[in-house]
């Protein structure tokens, strides 16, 4: 197939998998903010972002390992409605994959590096834009 197909893939994915990722945090907040101990806490973003790490695993073992399938579907599902439902997940598979391949210490400086360097520049912009703003 054609790279247009593929990136036509991966926009419908990316638009499914963000509305998705809309209507389940909306949901779960409102749920959480409503009636449990624990309202206040991200627990719609936490949710979709592990839901999304299972689900890129078992893709992954469907869809690469087991029962290859076309670029097309692949690139629908895990990286337009996946990558758009949550980053988390690639991340993840990303880390996983790494350690599977014996890259434990590259798998630890991703990981560290990459809470450490998102939240800091998720604080930067932060700052910069009520700086500015």
């Amino acid at each position: 197939m054609s790279v247009f197909t593929t990136y036509a893939a991966i926009a419908a994915g990316g638009a499914a998998g963000a509305m998705a990722r809309h209507a389940s945090i909306t949901l779960v907040q409102g749920w959480n903010n409503n009636t449990t101990a624990m309202s206040g806490l991200p627990l719609g973003t936490w949710l979709v972002n592990v839901s999304g790490s299972l689900l890129i695993g078992i893709l992954y073992v469907l869809l690469v390992e087991r029962l290859p399938v076309n670029t097309e579907l692949r690139a629908l599902l895990m990286v337009g409605f996946l990558g758009a439902f949550t980053t988390f997940s690639s991340y993840s598979l990303d880390t996983l994959l790494l350690i599977e391949r014996g890259l434990v210490i590259q798998a630890l400086i991703y990981t560290l590096g990459s809470v450490v360097f998102c939240l800091l520049a998720t604080w930067l912009g932060m700052a910069l834009t009520r700086a500015l703003a």
